[in-house]
This record gives structure tokens, C-alpha cells and sequence, in this order.
């Protein structure tokens, strides 16, 4: 039996080739999911792997009557109807190791272009002045970063902000003290790291219970100075709140890669925001990361096709 794998999004070629290694399993790509072929392909698809762009709907879920895994290349799968999948028997899987490193570097740049105003020294060194005044910075070394999430990224960004000389304190309901421990962090109430922390950065998932987590309700609690990082999911972050808050200097200065709708509109009150870094969803767009994360999907996607292996799957408790 041959296994008919629709690969779209432009998904790394190299990560495609745990599945072209095996002699049962056809990849197809059809890199835009709006075009004629790529929905003449999934109906004889039996696995779908996906990025960010493609939104994988119910209506989407009827049209692919054989369809048996899909698959994020990536973490976060909020593109995806986890629970339309699950009502159809579909095994759904991301790559949350691949793009840890590549994340968490991002995160960093934000850190270090909001403290030493990078960007907005760049612009204006371009547009002919030399205002050094203007640009004055701060040093990271002997201020706080608090963490929100401390999972494989939250951990790497505080292993590379350690280096800088910061203390970091974590909120983190599903860490361990063991773990904690192990990874050199202090596990703190998400009201310490939110009254506390110069920088702030969010590594949490998209839910019912992370939405607009950071609203102005918090904001108003933090410190004056505070650097309010995400480079997580859009929609953590209240983005209306966020522009008010820096256009009255409530906060000193936010950096972000994701936004509640992407792209970003070109009404969104944060395009004219003062002290804002902003970056169109880089967060794994790194060579290496994309081949990683697609060749970690690719892996669970052949096994769930070859050996019926859906233990990995986010949603395998659900599955019949």
C-alpha cells in the first residue's frame, strides 16, 4: 500500500526525507493550500503536513475522506482544529524540539535591540543625523528577567540571558521544583515575575487560559522600565492595551513576532506605537530550524502512516 503525504506551506525539502527514504510513502507538495491542486490532493492524501499559513477547518477535514495524521512543522498548532481532526480519527502532531534554539535566539535580539535601541538608531543613522544621545542604553547584566513559560524555548532563553549576567525568576505552573532546579531557575508567583522583572518574556501556548493573559490590568503593575517581550503566540498579549500602554510610557518598551492576526493589519494601532521592535513571525525562520522541525513532524508522520504509532500525537487520548 502506497501513503499519499501532501506537504504544503513550502516545507523544508530536506525535512521531507524520512519520508521519501520509505518505499511505501508518496510526497506530494503543493506549496500554496488555496490552489485547485492542493485540494485534488487531499482527497487521496492519507497525511497532511502544514506550517503556519494553512488553516486546517472542519471543511477542510471533510474534503480529505482518507486522511489519517496531520502534521504542524512547528509548535504551535492553533492553525489547526485539533478537535474537527480528533472527531475524524486524525492523529495531529507538531515538532515542539525543532525550533527551540532558533526561538530562543530571537528572543534575545528582541532583548538586546529594545535594551541598546537598535533599531530605532539604525533609522535614524539612515536618515543622516547622528544623535548618539538620543539612543542611550542599558546593560542587561544585573537585571531581572521573568519568564512566563519555561518550557524547551523559555529554558534556552534563560540559559543565553544567564550569560548576559541576568537573574531570572520563572512563572510556570507545570514545571517542577526538581526541574527547576535542575535548569537553574527560580520558580516564582506570576505576580513576582510581573512587579519584579526588568524583562519580561512570554513563552506560553494559545488557550482559553493564556488569551490577553497580559492585559492592562497587568501592565499597570509592572515596572515603568519594563521590556515586554513575545515571541511566543499572538494574542497572549491584549495588542490594544499594549499600544496604550506604551504610547502614556506606562511601560519602557515591548518587542514582538507575533500578532493576534497575521499579517498584521495595516490599521493596527501598534504600526505607529513609540518603542516598539516588531519582526513578521520569524521565530523559526532559520535554515536549520526548518529543516529540523519539518524532519521531527516528518518521523511521527511515517510512523503513524507505516506502524500505526500515534502515542506522540497531541491528540491520541482522544482517538478511538
Amino acid at each position: 500500500m502506497t501513503f499519499v503525504v501532501l506537504a504544503t506551506d513550502r516545507v523544508s525539502p530536506q525535512g521531507l526525507d524520512p519520508l521519501r527514504a520509505h518505499e511505501d510513502i508518496e510526497v506530494r507538495v503543493v506549496d500554496d493550500s488555496t490552489d485547485e491542486a492542493f485540494s485534488e490532493a487531499l482527497e487521496s492524501a492519507s497525511a497532511l503536513i502544514v506550517r503556519s499559513a494553512t488553516k486546517v477547518t472542519p471543511a477542510m477535514l471533510d474534503s480529505a475522506p482518507i486522511l489519517k495524521a496531520i502534521g504542524r512543522a512547528g509548535v504551535g498548532v492553533d492553525n489547526i482544529d485539533i478537535a474537527a481532526a480528533t472527531r475524524h480519527g486524525v492523529a495531529v502532531f507538531n515538532a515542539p524540539g525543532g525550533n527551540s534554539i532558533a526561538a530562543a535566539e530571537l528572543t534575545v535580539g528582541m532583548i538586546l535591540a529594545l535594551a541598546r535601541n537598535i533599531p530605532a538608531a539604525d533609522a535614524s543613522l539612515r536618515e543622516g543625523r547622528w544623535d548618539r544621545a538620543a539612543f542611550k542604553g542599558v546593560e542587561l547584566r544585573g537585571r531581572m528577567l521573568g519568564l512566563v513559560g519555561a518550557g524547551r524555548i523559555g529554558a534556552e532563553v534563560a540559559s543565553r540571558c544567564r550569560a548576559f549576567g541576568m537573574d531570572v525568576i520563572v512563572y510556570d505552573p507545570y514545571l517542577s521544583e526538581d526541574r527547576a532546579h535542575d535548569l537553574g531557575l527560580s520558580l516564582v508567583a506570576l505576580d513576582d515575575v510581573i512587579e519584579t522583572a526588568d524583562v519580561v518574556s512570554v513563552h506560553v501556548p494559545l488557550n482559553d487560559e493564556t488569551r490577553h493573559m497580559i492585559d492592562a490590568s497587568v501592565m499597570t503593575r509592572m515596572k515603568d522600565t519594563v521590556m515586554l517581550i513575545n515571541v511566543a503566540r499572538g494574542g497572549v498579549i491584549a495588542e490594544d492595551d499594549l499600544a496604550q500602554a506604551l504610547r502614556s510610557g506606562q511601560i519602557g518598551g515591548a518587542a514582538l513576532d507575533v500578532y493576534e492576526t497575521e499579517p498584521l493589519p495595516s490599521d493596527s494601532p501598534l504600526r505607529d506605537c513609540p518603542n516598539l521592535v516588531m519582526t513578521p513571525h520569524l521565530g523559526a525562520s532559520t535554515a536549520e530550524a526548518q529543516v529540523s522541525v519539518a524532519a521531527e513532524v516528518s518521523a511521527s508522520i511515517r510512523d503513524a502512516l507505516v506502524d500505526g504509532e500515534v502515542s506522540g500525537a497531541l491528540n491520541a487520548s482522544d482517538l478511538g
